[in-house]
Parts: structure tokens; C-alpha cells; sequence
């Protein structure tokens, strides 16, 4: 990918923004004591891997593991008494559904969530289960989204955008607020975009603090919407992205404002690039965080030269993460470092042939894990056969060890290689 021009932009075009500093400090004033005030905390380990001083944010400490409270707390606070009793509605099946769900229950306001009829089960339970009233509809957020505001005209209800409001923003900058105070030293802040909420309100307070600071925007590859924005590109906006929190096909029309006015760069970072920044997190940091949590790692792992010597302030800005999906990449990593793999080798169907082959395994002590034996869907003559050893060795060096100790004895082996 080529390297991004910064973006610009003139005082006046950041004095014009809707929110100010001042107004995120309301926000923090508003809403501390019902959110958690995550630590802010230096990562030795991933600072030596990156080369930069890195601090990570762990707001996937919050009750409902994601930052999103933040703002929709700070929306209800400001809510007038008649819209509280009427209550409010959102269209989301992610992080905003239920920290607005948890919230509006401890308030006592009533919460309606529009989700598609593909949601989850699971993500339906748990936004009922923090007190919301679910509705299903369409087969898209599109659709879930127009069947909100409808709701929202018919019933006087209060509609509280994700992201593209002022209330929101502000009370989402309080994590710029809370991570520069509690490590002043940051001199960027890298900081995964979706709708670009989260972007738009720590860019404000970040900028408001410490006017110097870089501000670094970072999207997932596949879902480049404020990239295209911003930088007037055309790149395709699709897929099955890990970082599903911020696969936004259309950002905000306030935060990308915001964002132009405020962001030095941004940058896209691979589906690899994500898979291996959840894996490490959790090996290193023990902490468990969803693919747009790992968004900001992500970008320091491959944009390197871009931080070398800086200190880097990242925020693991949410922690929802579906197990099978966290075990499906936690056994990738372990693919690509050559700690797990998967040996296709071809045989001769005579008996005693697997025999031989494991004895090999054995003698460069490889633990072998699964064996799969193909005789009749294979391109080979009828007497040959292809079987797949699943294995588990040390290191790369290890594995290369075995293919060599395999090719010494005359067999045809190759890697089942990862996409």
C-alpha cells in the first residue's frame, strides 16, 4: 500500500467543529463514577516488538466491554425529562446497542434497538439481557436503520446515533481525556475509525491538550469509507472483515469533518494484520479484544517505520469477540509462526507406508495431531494416496527440520499454506 499524504487543515476549519474541549470535560464530569476509568499502561514487550514506547487503553474493561458507553451515556444525561420518559431508540447489533441498552437501564429510560433479522442470536440476548427491547428487521443495517427513525416519528422516541452526534462525540473524546492525563508523555494517538466517532472526540480533546500531538486514523483494508473520504480515493468498501466494529460503508457527515480537520493520516491495515494484533494482545497483555480493538496494534505491526521512536497511545477500544471466531485466529497465528501445520504428503497405498512416515515425525520429535488419508478424491493412480498430517512443532526452524528430514527419506511433502 503507498504511504499516505497527511491531511491538513487550517485553524479555522478546526474552530468551526461542534465540540470542544470544554465540552468533553462536561462529558467526563457528567458521566465519571458510572464508567469505568481504564488504566493506561505501558506495554514493555510490545514496545520492544514495535520499536516505539507503546501505552494501550484498555477500555474493553467496561461492563460492556467496549468504550461506546461513554458516549451513550453522556447522550442520556442530556436528555430533557419528557425524552427520557418516552425513551430512545438506536439501530445497532454491536457495542453502541448494548452500552446504550445497560445504561438507559440504570437511568430508567427506556431503549429500543433496531437490529437486522441476521444478527446473531447471541447479541440479541445479550442487549435484552442489559434491559433493551429488540426489534428484528431487514436483512441489512440499512434496512434495520430506516425502520428505527420510522419508530422513532411514530412513537416520539429519541434517536441516538452511534456516532455522528455532538453528545456522542464528547462524551467519547473522554478517553484522549483520561489516557493523555494519565500518560502525558503520548505524543500519538492512533485510533481505529468505523463511523468515526470515536476518532472525531479523542482527536478534539487530544488536540485541545496537547496541540502538537499526531493523530492517526486507522480503518480496516476492506472497509476504507473515511480513507475515501478524506483522501478523495475510490477504493472498494466489502467483505468479511475481523474487524466488524468499524466496517462502516458510509462514515458520519459530522465526524468526517472532524476527522478532516483533525487527523495527520490514516492508515488501512490488512485482515492479517488484525488476526496477528488479537493474537498477540492476548498472548502478551492476557487481554482479550475484538478485531477493531486491535486496529491500532495492527497499524503499528505493519506501518512500522511510521512509529519508531515515538510513544504511541493505543486504544483496545472494545473486547466482544466472538469465541470460536478468537479460537479460529488464535490456531492461525499459530499456522503462520510454523508452531501448527499441516504436512500434505504423498504415499504409496501398500501397508505399513503411514508407518514409515510417522516414524520420521517421531525421530525429529513433532507431535502429530491429525491424520487425514485421501484414496479416491486425488489426481494420483489408484495405487497412490495423499494424506494430510496436522502437526504441532517448536518454532519455524523446527518445521523446516522435519520437511527436510521428510524429503531426505524420499517423500513428497508440502505446506497447506493459510490465505
Amino acid at each position: 500500500m503507498n504511504k499516505i499524504d497527511p491531511v491538513s487543515a487550517s485553524d479555522e476549519q478546526r474552530d468551526v467543529l461542534p465540540v470542544t474541549l470544554a465540552d468533553i470535560r462536561a462529558a467526563h464530569g457528567r458521566i465519571s463514577g458510572a464508567i469505568v476509568r481504564t488504566p493506561t499502561v505501558i506495554s514493555q514487550t510490545l514496545s520492544k516488538l514495535t520499536g516505539a514506547t507503546v501505552y494501550l487503553k484498555f477500555e474493553n474493561h467496561q461492563f460492556t466491554a467496549a468504550y461506546k458507553e461513554r458516549g451513550a451515556l453522556n447522550r442520556l444525561l442530556l436528555l430533557d425529562p419528557v425524552s427520557r420518559a418516552k425513551g430512545v431508540i438506536a439501530a445497532s447489533a454491536g457495542n453502541h446497542a448494548q452500552g446504550l441498552a445497560y445504561h438507559g437501564a440504570r437511568l430508567g429510560v427506556p431503549v429500543t434497538i433496531v437490529m437486522p433479522n441476521t444478527t446473531p442470536l447471541v447479541k440479541v440476548m445479550q442487549t435484552e439481557g442489559h434491559g433493551a427491547t429488540v426489534v428484528l428487521h431487514g436483512e441489512k443495517f440499512e434496512d434495520a436503520y430506516a425502520h428505527a427513525r420510522t419508530l422513532e416519528a411514530e412513537r416520539g422516541l429519541t434517536f441516538v446515533h452511534p456516532f455522528d452526534e455532538a453528545d456522542i462525540i464528547a462524551g467519547q473524546g473522554t478517553v484522549a481525556l483520561e489516557m493523555l492525563e494519565d500518560a502525558p508523555g503520548i505524543d500519538t494517538l492512533v485510533v481505529p475509525i468505523g463511523g468515526g466517532g470515536l476518532f472525531s472526540g479523542m482527536g478534539t480533546a487530544a488536540r485541545g491538550m496537547k496541540p502538537d500531538i499526531e493523530l492517526i486514523g486507522v480503518q480496516a483494508e476492506l472497509y476504507p469509507s473515511m480513507y475515501d473520504v478524506i483522501k478523495q480515493a475510490t477504493l472498494p468498501c466489502d467483505g468479511d472483515t475481523l474487524a466488524e466494529g468499524i466496517a462502516v460503508k458510509e462514515p458520519g457527515t459530522l465526524t468526517r469533518q472532524f476527522v478532516g480537520a483533525l487527523a495527520n493520516d490514516i492508515v488501512l491495515v490488512t485482515e492479517r494484520a488484525l488476526e496477528q494484533a488479537v493474537s498477540l494482545l492476548l498472548q502478551i497483555e492476557k487481554t482479550v479484544v475484538e478485531g477493531a480493538g486491535a486496529a491500532g496494534l495492527a497499524a503499528l505491526l505493519e506501518h512500522k517505520a511510521m512509529f519508531v521512536g515515538k510513544t504511541v497511545g493505543l486504544v483496545l477500544c472494545g473486547g466482544n469477540i466472538d469465541t470460536r471466531l478468537l479460537a479460529n485466529v488464535l490456531l492461525r497465528d499459530l499456522a503462520r509462526s510454523g508452531r501448527l501445520a499441516r504436512l500434505r504428503i504423498r504415499l504409496q497405498d501398500r501397508p505399513g507406508a503411514l508407518y514409515h512416515v510417522a516414524r520420521i515425525f517421531h525421530e525429529q520429535q513433532v507431535n502429530i495431531i491429525e491424520v487425514y488419508h485421501q484414496r479416491v478424491f486425488t489426481s494420483l493412480p489408484a495405487k497412490g494416496l495423499i494424506t494430510d498430517i496436522e502437526c504441532e512443532t517448536r518454532d519455524e526452524a523446527h518445521l523446516q527440520r522435519l520437511m527436510t528430514a521428510l524429503a531426505e527419506d524420499g517423500y513428497e511433502a508440502s505446506l497447506v499454506e493459510l490465505a
